[in-house]
């Protein structure tokens, strides 16, 4: 078997790891969750969370991985032999997830080349976005541009592609997201939406908004995907673990921070105050926005803009999907790494199609009344997803006790947030995955 791969040092962990969290969440998922729970409250209660909740996962994810050196299938089996089964569970995750990504980066690619092509007008007119994605060959071959980009990078291995890439990409997406969310707040009327945006109403206070705040930490985080316990496993066992997890916290929050000042702004100041125009989910990105751009001064290049922020991003969580996907078969039997990576890039090209033509020509197939891309994405976000989550926070909070993850944190530095981890671990999160099944699973009845 070759040489473990991993990170050259702690920045190159840190912007590898930011940019796996940092993804299509970030740009279109969280602002228009966040318009449509409240604004500032539905902000507010994220942080909370992220803080709280989301550092727990994560530095128990990421801990788990260095302390192994495994990723996720035997890193559970290293812990106790009792919980591998929960390895090959969080594994099936980012292989659910990878293939119908892939499509949605498609998507971006065939909207970045609209702008490119200086024919950002056409994507405005009515039914544009669903005359594409029910089209066949086109999705296709833009599904396939943003995989073969993926698979490039993962091919380069740990510090020459994923590392290196993350180094080059991060920086510059958050230059384009401040830059950008800064033009946004030059247009008139768009302070009335910074203000709903930033400003917590408490009046809008709900479980639902801590539900969808903790469903999007997942979906942002890059939690319970087994990326954070690969990357972990790539982590050297000096760095500082604690302060490694807070970066990354800062890099993937002022992102969706960003995003939300973008997006909320604007199409609050064109829809004039409708909220309603910033709730429509996936079409926020590639009908609304479009329309707004479209109206803009200088529109076409804030759009130009935006969309090559929007692939980068979707980039660096791509490839730690794939990169994920590529260490857990490379641990488990122990093939070549290139021959892996190529194996994945067309299983995931096949597996990725069904997806692609679900919204054209196999649009007359659904499951339990889904799409085949929601389906996908309904059974790896509401459902394994917290069922992982559950069984790692009983795992290390009454199996293997908190004190196994304690240990590995302070065996670089002092684990200043022990007390508050070990209660969050051991109470707080099988409580709160509990609610979020329950409430998927009564959302779905």
């Amino acid at each position: 078997m070759e040489k473990k791969a991993g990170f050259s040092n702690r920045l190159g962990f840190v912007l590898a790891a930011a940019g796996s969290a940092v993804g299509l969440g970030n740009i279109w998922r969280f602002p228009y969750l966040a318009a449509k729970y409240g604004g500032g409250i539905f902000l507010l209660i994220y942080l909370i969370l992220t803080v709280t909740f989301g550092f727990t996962l994560m530095i128990t994810e990421i801990a788990i991985g260095r302390k192994t050196g495994k990723s996720c299938i035997q890193a559970y089996s290293d812990l106790n032999k009792r919980f591998s089964f929960l390895g090959y569970i969080a594994a099936l995750v980012p292989m659910i997830i990878f293939p119908y990504y892939c499509v949605i980066g498609g998507w971006v690619v065939k909207f970045l080349g609209v702008y490119i092509s200086n024919q950002a007008h056409k994507a405005t007119t009515e039914g544009y976005f669903g005359s594409f994605i029910s089209s066949t060959s086109g999705p296709i071959i833009c599904l396939a541009i943003f995989l073969f980009l993926t698979a490039f990078v993962v091919l380069l291995g740990v510090e020459k592609g994923v590392e290196r890439v993350s180094k080059f990409l991060m920086p510059i997406l958050v230059v384009m997201s401040l830059g950008t969310a800064i033009y946004s707040l030059t247009i008139d009327g768009a302070i009335d939406g910074l203000i709903y945006y930033i400003k917590p109403n408490f009046s809008e206070f709900s479980i639902k908004t801590v539900v969808a705040a903790m469903g999007q930490l997942f979906y942002s985080m890059s939690l319970a995907m087994g990326i954070m316990i690969t990357y972990g496993s790539y982590m050297k066992k000096s760095d500082n673990l604690e302060k490694s997890v807070r970066n990354i916290e800062i890099f993937d929050t002022s992102i969706a921070f960003l995003s939300g000042l973008m997006i909320v702004p604007a199409v609050f100041a064109f829809s004039g105050g409708d909220k309603d125009a910033l709730q429509k989910g996936p079409t926020l990105m590639f009908e609304t926005l479009p329309q707004v751009f479209d109206k803009m001064k200088g529109g076409h290049i804030f759009g130009l803009v935006f969309f090559l922020l929007v692939l980068f991003a979707a980039l660096t969580s791509a490839i730690s999907l794939m990169e994920t996907i590529v260490s857990i078969i490379y641990d488990k039997f122990g093939f070549g790494r290139k021959k892996i990576c190529i194996a994945v890039m067309i299983l995931s090209f096949i597996i990725a199609i069904p997806s692609s033509l679900g919204f054209g020509v196999l649009s007359h197939i659904t499951i339990i009344g889904y799409s085949i891309l929601d389906f996908f994405d309904f059974i790896s976000n509401n459902i394994l997803m917290p069922i992982v989550a559950l069984l790692t926070a009983v795992l290390v909070g009454f199996i293997v006790k908190p004190k196994t993850i304690c240990d590995e944190v302070e065996s670089s530095e002092s684990f200043k947030s022990r007390k508050m981890y070990i209660v969050i671990i051991k109470y707080i999160v099988p409580v709160c995955m509990i609610v979020i099944l329950v409430s998927s699973l009564v959302g779905y009845v």
